[in-house]
């Protein structure tokens, strides 16, 4: 029995010869970075709430050290195995995203948490990952469901039993999460036709979901014309700080608009000290940094085994994609203000341990990867 058990383990554990060491290298430096504006951006606040400097940055570091912990863990498993967990997760999951409707803490005026134990966690953020999961899974095995568009709405019933309750609170969550399931079936079909019709549909329940609350409307109203809008403070608060920052910045640390001007900086809006500290240049260094790390997940999705951990990357892309690029734009006043974290950077211990666990199922599909050189030999081998 003993054995058997020791048996089961093992055949969840991968012995991959190759590491991609380049998105680690990516992935450590943003969770530095993030360290360091966490506590630039949130060290008066802190000081002046808790009465000492580092209180966020403590709790940062907390999770993103046990996000590591599970990056470590679930990069040694055989991805190929949580095919069979697919749909148990997505069922826990829904029962959560349920759960947190009415129980759920509310923080802002919106219920998005879930308490345990004196410590809190949100759901939705672990929505992204069970998505990614389902539609690299069904875009794979069930692939008969992607030539004809009933087939593809049935695809979509299971992200929708997720998002509609999510859009419920969380309007930006579901957007991004709706986001990944059409870019992954985006890449796997050959029916691109259809996307018209399905991005007809998002937008019409995106309308619906935004005019059905009436803070989501001030936000447009406020996004329309920051000026006049009594809501629209936070947004022209991030556009001084970025103005302020010029090329070059202020100077790491020295930023005036974090003093309380912005609300919460180390959040939603921590891009704007960035470039209020680190200006221009630091802000496109920031974002170059971005577009190497997801160019090099292009690769491991092109290296990937099979079709399965190719759709998981392509998943993982579009979800840290589709946030940076909200996130960014909430800031600069693009998009409507919404609550969106800038992935690795922000504040937030769901978010980031979360995303590292993420991390570690792109690394795991990494480990699959043959070598060049174990490739060459191979075709050798076989003429």
């Amino acid at each position: 029995m003993q054995r058997g058990l020791i048996g089961k383990i093992r055949s969840w554990i991968v012995k991959g010869t190759y590491f991609d060491y380049p998105s680690l290298f990516y992935i450590i430096f943003l969770t530095l970075l993030g360290f360091v504006m966490v506590y630039s951006s949130s060290s008066f606040i802190s000081n002046r709430t808790y009465g000492n400097t580092t209180h966020f940055l403590n709790h940062q570091f907390m999770f993103a050290s046990l996000g590591f912990i599970g990056m470590f863990f679930v990069s040694h498993i055989k991805y190929q195995k949580l095919k069979y967990l697919t749909f148990v997760a997505i069922g826990i999951e829904f029962v959560l995203v349920v759960i947190v409707l009415f129980i759920g803490v509310a923080v802002n005026g919106s219920a998005r948490w879930l308490g345990v134990g004196g410590m809190s966690f949100q759901p939705s953020e672990i929505a992204k990952l069970v998505i990614i999961l389902y539609m690299a899974y069904a875009c794979n095995d069930r692939q008969e469901m992607l030539y004809t568009f009933k087939d593809t709405v049935k695809l979509f019933i299971p992200v929708g039993i997720l998002v509609i309750p999510i859009a419920v609170e969380n309007l930006s969550t579901a957007v991004i999460c709706a986001s990944i399931a059409v870019g992954v079936w985006f890449v796997a079909t050959p029916r691109v036709q259809y996307l018209v019709p399905i991005g007809i549909a998002g937008a019409a329940a995106i309308a619906m979901f935004i005019f059905g609350r009436g803070y989501r409307s001030d936000r447009i109203t406020a996004w329309l014309n920051p000026e006049a809008s009594e809501k629209g403070y936070q947004t022209l608060q991030s556009l001084y700080a970025i103005g302020s920052g010029g090329l070059f910045g202020r100077g790491l640390g020295q930023s005036l608009q974090k003093m309380g001007s912005i609300p919460e900086a180390q959040n939603d809006m921590i891009f704007s000290v960035i470039c209020e500290e680190l200006g221009i240049v630091g802000a496109v260094g920031i974002i170059l940094v971005f577009i190497f790390m997801l160019w090099r997940f292009k690769f491991i999705a092109e290296g990937a085994p099979d079709r399965y951990g190719s759709l998981i990357v392509v998943g993982i892309i579009v979800h840290v994609a589709s946030q940076v690029v909200i996130n960014m734009c909430v800031v600069t006043n693009i998009f409507p203000n919404t609550g969106v974290t800038l992935p690795f950077i922000s504040y937030g211990g769901t978010s980031i341990f979360f995303l590292m666990v993420e991390m570690g199922l792109l690394l795991a599909v990494s480990r699959q990867i043959e070598p060049a050189g174990s490739r060459r030999e191979k075709v050798k081998r076989e003429t």
